[in-house]
């Protein structure tokens, strides 16, 4: 079991319930539900001190819905449906793209790939 989570803020020792984000391109702090695993650049915080939180002038502060809504039953057989197409074998001359992307850009741990061109016999 992993150990609950302090709030950020000195002296605060209440859990955390919220995970501060700052966007500093777009002058954004970023509030959302806790994040699954602590970040080095994202601040814990609890429910008292989000409630509270201002940003710096000309910053604007997003709020993120702290609770996901459940999925009603249409969306869990949507998504059933979903995963049992994508587990069907593929048809041959579907006009998907086959074989080995080439990575074109790379951001953090996202790559930009594009489709290799099929090797043709000289």
């Amino acid at each position: 079991m992993s150990p609950v989570r302090r709030c950020s803020r000195t002296a605060c020792s209440q859990p955390a319930v919220f995970t501060l984000t700052y966007v500093y391109a777009d002058s954004t702090a970023v509030l959302g539900p806790l994040a699954t695993y602590a970040e080095p650049h994202c601040y814990d915080l609890c429910a008292e001190h989000a409630e509270r939180l201002t940003a710096p002038r000309g910053w604007e502060v997003v709020r993120l819905p702290s609770e996901a809504a459940r999925p009603s039953s249409d969306d869990l057989e949507a998504l059933a449906n979903a995963v049992r197409e994508a587990a069907k074998p593929a048809k041959s001359g579907s006009g998907e793209p086959v074989g080995q992307g080439i990575e074109v850009g790379r951001r953090g741990h996202l790559r930009v790939l594009r489709s290799a061109r099929p090797q043709r016999d000289r």
